[in-house]
């Protein structure tokens, strides 16, 4: 049993990395394999429109033929039996390299039938982790799960299951004096990041177990 995270935050010890760490954990207590990377450690890009992954009898059709930092990676997924993706909300979706890597690992997938349908054979589990500054309800009125519904929707349609997880209000700076700030009370927030973070950080470890178990 083998799980793999994802970490599209530039961090590599706050919000995204730590729920992720706590995922793998849980997996890891059912005894499952596990490996965390961080994109923000390679060189690499988003899709080129290359369409090698599309040609007829083609040496790269339905995978990705760009070669670059990111290659291992997508060649070690199809092997995997749980997937997780990480990533903090900018601008109301996920980060740069968060969604360079969606492209060059999924459109590669997808085959150009009526109706389209996916390439890839068997089924990987898997989850999103989102986390973000704002509240559950601003979230909505923002319409930040068009996005996270589409990222669901493509993840099912590729590898026959996906979930999300959220975690909201997170604290983003360690010294809130140090920057221009006055959008929320800080101290506000430290409270939510030793009162209800835990609680987030037990989600993941639970749903960590869960794929974790799943054969």
């Amino acid at each position: 049993m083998k799980v793999l995270a994802i970490n599209g935050s530039p961090r590599k010890t706050w919000n995204t990395a730590t729920l992720l760490r706590n995922t793998l954990d849980g997996a890891a207590s059912q005894e499952a394999e596990t490996e965390l990377v961080h994109l923000y450690d390679l060189d690499y890009t988003g899709c080129t429109s290359c369409f090698a992954c599309k040609l007829k009898g083609g040496k790269s059709y339905g995978k990705c033929a760009v070669q670059d930092g990111l290659t291992p990676v997508l060649e070690e997924i199809p092997d995997v039996d749980a997937l997780i993706l990480g990533s903090p909300i900018y601008f109301g979706t996920v980060t740069g390299m968060m969604r360079c890597f969606m492209e060059r690992l999924l459109f590669p997938y997808l085959a150009y039938t009526s109706p389209p349908s996916s390439l890839f054979k068997g089924k990987i589990r898997t989850a999103f982790i989102y986390t973000m500054n704002v509240s559950e309800q601003l979230m909505k009125e923002y319409h930040y799960t068009v996005h996270t519904g589409l990222n669901e929707n493509v993840l099912n349609r590729t590898f026959g299951h996906a979930e999300s997880l959220f975690s909201f209000e997170t604290l983003q700076f360690e010294d809130y004096e140090k920057v221009v700030f006055s959008y929320f009370d800080p101290e506000e927030r430290k409270v939510r990041r030793r009162t209800v973070f835990p609680q987030d950080c037990r989600r993941t470890f639970e749903l960590g177990v869960r794929l974790g178990k799943a054969r």
